[in-house]
């Protein structure tokens, strides 16, 4: 095996150890990040988004600045949850109806998302389907999947 070769696997090797634990600290902190914002009005740039979307998912039970509120206390939990490991699993049954919650106005508003063309705000939606991807990830490997390396 030459020094390129080696140096590709001990790559490989470092990636299969590290990319998972990163993937979920990383999410977390993003949720997280996301999370807190919610708690200072007009911080946060998706306020409409949430506040028109859970009124829409609760039937008008939760609204404005309620919907905001739960939604920060939502996304700050899951953040922890990822960030420390701790009730992981209960962490990631929350994100997952989250994720419901967050990709829902492509169905609820298709028009503010795309309505002459791509709006911010539907970038803002359609990036959550990275969170979904990164969930996925993080999920498979706190329910026992791992990932291996071939590359020795």
């Amino acid at each position: 095996m030459g020094r390129a070769d080696a140096v590709v696997v001990a790559v490989a090797v470092h990636l299969t150890r590290w990319s998972v634990p990163a993937l979920r600290v990383t999410l977390g902190l993003v949720f997280l990040g996301f999370g807190v914002l919610k708690f200072f009005p007009g911080a946060s740039p998706a306020e409409q988004i949430v506040t028109q979307t859970v009124g829409a998912l609760t039937f008008g039970v939760v609204e404005g600045a309620a919907a905001v509120v739960l939604t920060a206390v939502v996304e700050t939990v899951i953040g922890l949850t990822l960030l420390t490991g701790r009730w992981l699993k209960v962490g990631l049954v929350v994100l997952a109806v989250a994720l419901v919650g967050m990709m829902s106005p492509v169905v609820l508003f298709p028009g503010e998302l795309f309505g002459d063309g791509m709006t911010l705000l539907g970038q803002y939606v359609l990036k959550d389907v990275v969170f979904v991807a990164a969930a996925a990830v993080v999920a498979a490997a706190t329910l026992g999947a791992r990932l291996t390396c071939d590359a020795r």
